[in-house]
């Protein structure tokens, strides 16, 4: 197999999107091998180490075989794998509405123009946060969306300063907050966004509610 032609995957496989604002649609998801951040609330470790290199063709069309408009790539961390970047431009080329879900650790530079990236800025709490690229927000496009994971009120406060640092209300179509399962309850997240009349869009991983961690989903 040509390797520049080639990445390797954990997983293939159609679900209900569970978070951003296509929640609830059925997505054929891309899962890459391989991720450089170790944040502590991670529930994708499964996908640091397994996969199978794949053709990049042959992944293509098995994304096609599922019948879904819409594709997301995510990982573990895609754009670790340089080639992820070939694999997007493919995969709108074939008329999919392709998402890319990546950490702020890896530049979005290269990412084609069509892709709606899901930007991930890692907060304190996850353990990571010295390895968010700022660069990224200046090319962030306006369909793009920006995510925070919130552990705790730090963690919610940090955030608050990051939208309006980055002036994100204007940059982007969406800022999501998402309380870490375990560590900040829903009606907690809620009250501090109420309380603050925060422009954001509060999501709670529709997946892990009908399937939980498993694999697949």
């Amino acid at each position: 197999m040509d390797t520049a032609q080639s990445l390797r995957i954990n997983e293939i496989f159609f679900s209900l999107q569970g978070e951003t604002t296509t929640v609830g649609l059925p997505t054929v998801f891309v899962r890459l091998t391989g991720c450089p951040l170790r944040c502590v609330y991670c529930d994708t470790e499964y996908a640091f180490h397994k996969g199978d290199v794949r053709g990049l063709s042959d992944i293509v069309e098995e994304v096609a075989s599922h019948g879904a408009r819409h594709v997301t790539v995510t990982g573990g961390e895609p754009l670790a794998q340089p080639n992820c970047i070939a694999l997007l431009t493919m995969l709108c080329d074939r008329g999919f509405v392709v998402s890319l879900e990546t950490s702020g650790a890896m530049s979005i530079a290269k990412v084609d123009a069509r892709v709606v990236t899901i930007l991930d800025l890692k907060t304190p709490g996850s353990g990571e946060c010295d390895r968010n690229l700022e660069s990224n927000v200046g090319l962030l496009k306006p369909q793009d969306q920006v995510k925070f994971v919130i552990c705790d009120r730090r963690d919610y406060e940090w955030s608050k300063a990051k939208v309006d640092q980055f002036d994100l209300r204007s940059r982007v179509q969406e800022i999501l907050f998402s309380p870490s399962f375990g560590q900040v309850s829903y009606r907690e997240l809620a009250e501090w966004i109420l309380q603050d009349r925060l422009p954001v869009r509060m999501q709670i991983q529709l997946h892990k509610h009908i399937w939980g961690d498993e694999p697949g989903h």
